[in-house]
């Protein structure tokens, strides 16, 4: 991955993207109809890309979700990820009316995933991570480590351990490393 990921999201786009997901949550919190928000214009947000919605809540992860790779435009997936952020992460139980406004929302759209043959070119803050052996598989967001000051080892070892693989995994040629970019809104 000698590439810059070079999707350009737009200050417009960004806002697009923000409110795509306080509005999906809002209107399932409110038991309305939910649809698709009015396309925007043409650009980045109609990509087939991967995007994952975190929510956190007083500064703590409270849901997130996303999915790596996407066969709809950017615009829908933000909103079907926002909702499963909220309401379906296992991790947490369903968002509640109450916690809506102190959501701090932070979309991640993801650029081109590739085979990461070389663990010493990850860069912590650049790449984030999938590890992969034996049917199971873990992924890390580049802000990950970031946030929790981890250096490039531990960053591999974590997203090991996400996988529910041993920490030291990444070193094993069965496991399979792959590493992306992404935007961050």
């Amino acid at each position: 991955m000698d590439d810059t990921f070079r999707l350009s999201v737009s200050q417009e786009e960004r806002q697009y993207l923000l409110d795509a997901v306080r509005s999906r949550i809002d209107l399932v919190l409110r038991d309305q109809k939910v649809g698709a928000m009015a396309p925007p214009p043409p650009g980045a947000l109609h990509e087939k890309l991967g995007v994952f919605v975190t929510l956190k809540r007083n500064g703590l992860l409270r849901g997130c979700i996303g999915r790596i790779a996407s066969s709809e435009p950017l615009y829908v997936t933000v909103g079907e990820m926002a909702e499963a952020a909220a309401f379906h992460d296992s991790r947490f139980p369903p968002l509640l009316l109450s916690e809506f406004n102190d959501l701090e929302v932070e979309v991640s759209v993801i650029g081109p995933i590739t085979r990461c043959e070389d663990p010493t070119r990850v860069e912590v803050g650049r790449h984030g991570l999938i590890m992969r052996r034996e049917g199971r598989q873990g992924l890390l967001l580049p802000q990950v480590p970031v946030e929790w000051e981890w250096d490039r080892e531990t960053f591999l070892d974590q997203t090991c351990r996400k996988a529910g693989l041993p920490a030291d995994a990444w070193h094993d040629p069965d496991t399979e490393i792959y590493w992306f970019e992404a935007v961050v809104v």
